[in-house]
Formats: structure tokens, C-alpha cells, sequence
């Protein structure tokens, strides 16, 4: 908004030129999330309360998890608030791109806020059916893959990272593959949403993360000379992306340990959905799997135990899945696991900007 309302204003006076710079953009969206996430955190706080709208602790983790037993849940709520109205203000509205961001944020935040309300309010344990709740999780996915095929100048292949010139063409199956990343991404935030700033920390390291790529893809110059697609109109998702990250920090500064409020489905869908969708448009989807090592993790650990709980009649790998619980149980404190898996994916995304270079 501020975008078409104020860079137009540079034939009369070359301050505002400012305005089509996207880091500039970018560093504001940034401190506009993270000051609404600061302001209106106490205020969400205290209307979660109101309403009771408190998380319900189940049997499937720890008994020290007793304690978190009220706390205000449904935070995403600010979150996504945060974001659209930072990434509305600084961002040029006509960018297809960041419209399908929006939808996937908006969609699955949604979802995550109908399961919430199953859980809190109407005391359901598992919230919306998980085949429902897939069935329209892919159908928003499916979309967002139509939608990108038929945008001039996107195609659809794939970029392999430390490949400079492995660009397969998926071709009729672009689409599932788009589905299975976007869904994917959403469920494994969701799953690794488990103690007080897990997931948002690495939320908030991908997007990071994330919009060093979108301005690489998204600057004809940065693309040619690191040899990556250029695709026009993706840079303007470094203002989504900063966001992200400031509502993600804003956000953080409730839900660090011990947690004053919690994110909920609403955040974790919305999030998740949100990183997988930007990892499919800057077209470094495998890469997700890299910088977004925790979550895989996560899933990989609840597969694991599932499947081996199956096969031996009952045996376990882990004390508890998903993995996090599994270090709660063996006497980690909390805060140590948390930070750890912070540090972790601190250091996975820096494995991943190198394939900048490592080509």
C-alpha cells in the first residue's frame, strides 16, 4: 500500500525513491511485524484468557507438561495478523506471488484455527478429522500449483542443489510434487510445535533464510552471476518473508520459555504452509528438507516409532516421539532442548545459503 501511495511521489522529491528499493522494504515490513507482535501481544494475551481459550494437555506427553495446562493457545492468531498487515503495507500489491502466500497463510491458519477451537472450546481431543483436514490442506496446495503453471516465465522444474546446470523438469507430476512439499512443510511444523519456542524459532531461521534466496531468484543480476532461475516478481517475497521474521520474533518474546502464550494449529499450519509454498516459488524445494532439517527430524522420529511399535508389538525406539519429548524424558530441561534444537537449525541454514556458492 505504501508502496503505490508513496513511490509515485519520487517525481517530486527523490526521498521517496526509497520506496522501490525491496530492502528497504523488506527491513521496515520487518520492524512493522515485530512491533505489532510487541504491542499487541499482552492485549492477545488477555483476551485468549478471557475467552478461555487455553491449551489442553493430553496424555501423549510429558507429565512436566502438566504445568502449561491453560496457557493461552491460538497465538497464531497474531502472528498472521501481524504479517499481512506488515506485508500489505510495504509490499507492491499487483505480485501474484505474494497473493499465493497469503492464501496459503490465511487457508491453512484457518484450518489450524477450527482444529484449535475443536480442542479448546468443544474439548475434542483430536480436533478435525486428520483425513479431512488433509483432503482440504491438498486442495489448497493443488491450487497454489495450478496457479504457479500458469504464471508466464515460471516453469516447472526443480533446482538440485550443488548442481549448477541439474534442473529436471517434473513436467504432469509438478503439481503432486508441489503438494507433498507444501503439506508436508505445514504438518512437520505442526508436529515439532511441541515446547515453548521450538517451532517458531526455526519458523523464523527459515524465513531468514528463505528471503536471502527469494532476493537471489528474484534479481536478474544476483541470479545470472550465482547461475539460479530468474524469476521475475519473486523478489517482492522478501517483504512476506521479513514479516515472518519479525512477527516471529515478536512472537517469540511471549512464547520463550516459560511460555506466556502458545501458537497453536493457527500458527503452526499457517507457518508451515506458508515456508513450504516460498520454497516451491524460489525453487529450491529439496533445500527445504536442509534448512528445514528440525522438522524432518521431528517427522522422521514419529514415523519411526510408529512403524517399529507396529512391527515389534509394542516395542519403542525412543522414549517418546516426537524427539524432543524423547530428550524431556532422558532429564534435558526444556530451555537446553529448545536453544539445542535452535543451534541446530542456526547451523543448517547456513549449510544451505552456502549452496549459493557450493554449485
Amino acid at each position: 500500500m505504501l508502496y503505490h501511495l508513496l513511490y509515485p511521489l519520487h517525481t517530486y522529491s527523490t526521498v521517496f525513491n526509497v520506496f522501490k528499493y525491496i530492502t528497504f522494504r523488506s527491513i521496515y515490513a520487518t520492524i512493522t511485524s515485530l512491533s505489532l507482535c510487541l504491542l499487541l501481544g499482552p492485549w492477545a494475551i488477555r483476551k485468549l484468557k478471557k475467552y478461555h481459550l487455553g491449551e489442553r494437555i493430553n496424555g501423549y506427553t510429558p507429565a512436566t507438561h502438566r504445568g502449561k495446562s491453560g496457557t493461552p493457545t491460538m497465538g497464531g492468531i497474531l502472528i498472521i495478523s501481524a504479517v499481512l498487515i506488515a506485508t500489505l503495507l510495504w509490499i507492491d500489491l499487483t505480485d501474484i506471488y505474494a497473493w499465493l502466500c497469503i492464501l496459503v497463510l490465511v487457508s491453512y491458519g484457518l484450518i489450524g484455527l477450527v482444529d484449535d477451537y475443536m480442542k479448546t472450546v468443544k474439548a475434542r481431543m483430536s480436533g478435525i478429522p486428520g483425513v479431512v483436514r488433509l483432503t482440504i490442506e491438498f486442495i489448497i496446495a493443488w491450487i497454489v500449483g495450478y496457479v504457479l503453471i500458469t504464471i508466464p516465465g515460471f516453469d516447472t522444474s526443480i533446482v538440485i542443489p550443488f548442481f549448477k546446470h541439474l534442473h529436471p523438469d517434473l513436467g504432469p507430476f509438478y503439481i503432486i510434487f508441489v503438494m507433498l512439499v507444501i503439506v508436508g512443510s505445514a504438518n512437520a511444523v505442526n508436529i515439532t510445535d511441541g515446547l515453548d519456542g521450538l517451532a517458531i524459532g526455526p519458523c523464523t531461521i527459515a524465513a531468514a533464510t528463505y528471503l536471502i534466496f527469494a532476493y537471489v531468484v528474484g534479481n536478474f543480476k544476483a541470479a545470472d552471476y550465482l547461475q539460479f532461475p530468474f524469476i521475475p516478481g519473486v523478489g517482492e517475497l522478501c517483504i512476506f518473508l521479513g514479516s515472518i521474521v519479525g512477527a516471529g520474533l515478536g512472537f517469540l518474546w511471549y512464547n520463550s520459555y516459560p511460555a506466556q502464550i502458545f501458537m497453536g494449529d493457527v500458527g503452526s499450519l499457517a507457518l508451515g504452509g506458508v515456508i513450504g509454498t516460498i520454497a516451491v516459488i524460489t525453487k529450491q524445494e529439496i533445500l527445504l528438507v536442509v534448512v528445514g532439517g528440525v522438522f524432518v527430524a521431528e517427522v522422521i522420529s514419529v514415523i519411526l516409532q510408529v512403524s517399529f511399535f507396529k512391527v515389534t508389538n509394542g516395542k519403542r525406539i525412543f522414549k517418546m516421539a516426537p524427539i524432543h519429548h524423547h530428550f524431556e524424558l532422558k532429564g534435558w530441561a526444556e530451555p537446553k532442548i529448545i536453544v539445542r534444537f535452535w543451534i541446530i537449525s542456526i547451523f543448517l541454514a547456513m549449510v544451505a545459503i552456502s549452496t549459493l556458492k557450493l554449485r
